[in-house]
């Protein structure tokens, strides 16, 4: 339910699943919800156990992950073309900066970097998820509430400043990866504020053939649970996360948003000339219109001046 003019919304439903994706047998099943139970009662003691040698509570952390996208049967590809002097711009404290497309999303990016995440408020409450959110210490954002943006801001600047990693979602919402939403500035403030240098990464979802998938998707009414069940069983996937150039903090979040959209949208023909503001549907995926579309982008309202744009 939209409670204000700016609350972040998708088209993305059921019509974007893909229609009979490739499954696993019921035995495989079976072994893969073992391992995630295994994931999700070690990931917290793991954490725990390296909460005085921040080093190797990092790689536990990225280990019981890994374990955990095992048995959610997702395949893990990292490209990092970066040079050794742009890997050096984030390698203390950074913002990242990725679009967001499901719950996967936190366990693929811990994986690759545990970082603390800025996640829905209500996530520390789901099933078995929460758990996991509360021992990475994620920080809640309530997106209904502008009235907290400004705090969340600060909360983010003082962990970068400290030498913490950061993982933001700045479309606010998740999409099915087909379609995506413009990067809100809001959360990029805290880059600025702590001078502090951004890297955009492109996350996508592929299946057994190469092809980009929305099967992982977390969108429209399916709950966590049914969301938790029915990729459980899914064959085939694999998460790709690449590593662009970091982007300096600069003075403006506009600006800045603009500029990692056009580093994590790559693939969808954005050029560094063009400033992508708008959100992006694909005809193909959701059932609406190229009238529908535009009408709507019109009707959105221009984003408030306060901290929160």
């Amino acid at each position: 339910m939209r409670t204000h003019a700016w609350m972040p919304s998708s088209p993305c439903g059921d019509g974007c699943l893909p229609k009979n994706p490739p499954t696993v047998r019921r035995f495989v099943l079976v072994l893969r919800i073992v391992l995630a139970l295994a994931a999700f009662g070690l990931l917290p003691v793991l954490v725990v156990l390296g909460v005085p040698f921040p080093r190797v509570r990092r790689s536990l952390t990225r280990l019981g992950a890994r374990m955990l996208l095992l048995a959610i049967g997702i395949d893990l590809t990292v490209l990092d073309a970066r040079s050794e002097r742009e890997r050096s711009r984030t390698s203390g404290g950074a913002l990242h900066v990725a679009g967001h497309i499901s719950w996967t999303d936190v366990v693929v990016l811990t994986a690759v970097r545990p970082s603390t995440f800025v996640a829905r408020a209500d996530l520390v409450d789901w099933p078995v998820l929460g758990r996991l959110a509360r021992a990475m210490k994620v920080l809640p954002i309530d997106r209904a509430r502008l009235h907290q943006l400004p705090g969340v801001v600060e909360q983010v600047a003082e962990r970068v400043r400290a030498g913490g990693s950061v993982v933001v979602f700045p479309e606010a919402t998740t999409w099915c990866g087909r379609a995506y939403g413009s990067l809100r500035p809001a959360l990029l403030q805290a880059a600025i504020d702590s001078e502090t240098w951004v890297q955009p990464i492109r996350l996508r979802y592929l299946d057994r053939t190469g092809e980009q998938t929305t099967a992982t998707c977390f969108v429209g009414d399916e709950t966590i649970g049914a969301s938790i069940g029915r990729i459980f069983g899914l064959r085939g996937l694999r998460a790709e996360v690449e590593f662009t150039a970091p982007e300096a903090p600069g003075s403006d979040r506009r600006d800045l948003a603009r500029r990692c959209e056009v580093a994590i949208r790559r693939d969808a023909g954005v050029e560094p000339a063009e400033r992508p503001r708008k959100d992006v549907y694909d005809p193909t995926v959701h059932q609406v219109s190229v009238h529908e579309v535009v009408a709507e982008a019109e009707r959105r309202p221009s984003a408030p001046t306060v901290a929160a744009a």
